[in-house]
């Protein structure tokens, strides 16, 4: 296949292209911005392989994203392209509106000039999100692909629009579309902002490990690798349409994770003074809405397109460790 895919020097976007590369032998033409949180590093696998393009661009730039996409005729696109820091949205929420929403309006806007004028052709548009369109939900209930969106920050309002606008173009325009929201994602390549990358960082320049609250603020935890290969599973066997819960059944609260990071670390590179990372702790204040806690019922992407996750999070966290622990270089070029 040829696929052009949004932001993939970004964190889950670049793991996905190089699979998609290396695994099945598809082409793909990589449209990035490159701004702080896109690297061409991320992709530096795959830079001087014959099936793979890359183009320096915004997703708002309509002129740009039609002309690529009429030279190119892809496939499918797959739509990763967002700003995605919750506490960046606070501070700067025009640029995640014009990101996440104007961005993608762009996309389809062209994707549909192109779909209408190549009838013949075979075509999908995928959009990938966020668990955190949904909000908040209560303790014992999960989020499915008919709960109502109730975004609470400006990131999740933006990629709730988004998700709003690709439903429209199929029910509009008949656009072939499909929708994937995924829990949180962890593994190689996230940019060390994130919490997980964040404490493993801290940890390891013997700094202190700032937790939200109290750390009861509970997530479903997904390792990129199998957030990849369900990505993969939907753009070849989802049906037209429709959206798809992806979660790794990893339900844990923030400081539990911490802790299990600093368990790990202990072991596999002990502290020079002898004391357990954990002694590092700082609780800090909560950030603005602050969802307390998310979790994915992802059953219909299981029992309707055979798609499990193979990752425990014990297993994929000890994986992301050991690959911070031997790509230093990577985060502290981006650090400095």
């Amino acid at each position: 296949m040829k696929l052009l895919v949004t932001g993939g020097c970004g964190f889950i976007g670049s793991n996905f292209l190089v699979k998609q590369i290396f695994s099945y032998n598809n082409t793909i033409l990589n449209i990035d911005k490159l701004t702080y949180a896109g690297l061409l590093e991320n992709v530096s696998d795959v830079s001087r392989h014959p099936n793979y393009k890359f183009i320096k661009g915004d997703i708002c730039d309509y002129k740009l994203i039609t002309n690529s996409i009429d030279k190119f005729e892809p496939d499918a696109i797959i739509h990763f392209a967002a700003e995605s820091h919750v506490d960046r949205s606070i501070d700067k929420p025009l640029d995640f509106i014009s990101t996440n929403v104007l961005g993608t309006a762009v996309l389809l806007t062209a994707s549909t000039n192109y779909w209408r004028e190549n009838s013949n052709k075979s075509f999908k548009f995928l959009q990938i999100s966020t668990d955190e369109v949904y909000g908040s939900i209560d303790e014992g209930d999960f989020f499915t692909e008919k709960t109502p969106l109730n975004p609470s920050s400006p990131y999740s309002a933006s990629k709730a629009g988004a998700d709003h606008l690709v439903r429209a173009w199929h029910n509009t325009y008949g656009l072939p579309t499909l929708i994937t929201n995924c829990s949180n994602n962890y593994g190689p390549f996230q940019f060390p902002e994130k919490l997980i990358p964040v404490i493993i960082d801290n940890c390891l320049n013997e700094k202190e490990l700032p937790v939200y609250g109290k750390g009861d603020n509970v997530r479903d935890w997904l390792f990129v690798e199998d957030h990849c290969e369900a990505i993969h599973t939907v753009l070849n066997k989802g049906v037209i349409g429709e959206t798809y819960n992806i979660g790794g059944n990893n339900e844990i609260r923030n400081i539990d994770v911490v802790m299990k990071l600093c368990s790990i670390l202990d072991k596999i590179k002990p502290r020079k003074n002898g004391k357990s990372y954990k002694s590092l702790i700082s609780y800090v204040e909560d950030r603005p809405g602050h969802d307390f806690r998310y979790a994915i019922d992802a059953s219909k992407i299981r029992n309707e397109l055979g798609w499990n996750p193979k990752e425990t999070f014990d297993s994929g966290i000890t994986k992301t460790i050991e690959w911070y622990i031997e790509n230093e270089d990577w985060w502290e070029k981006i650090k400095k």
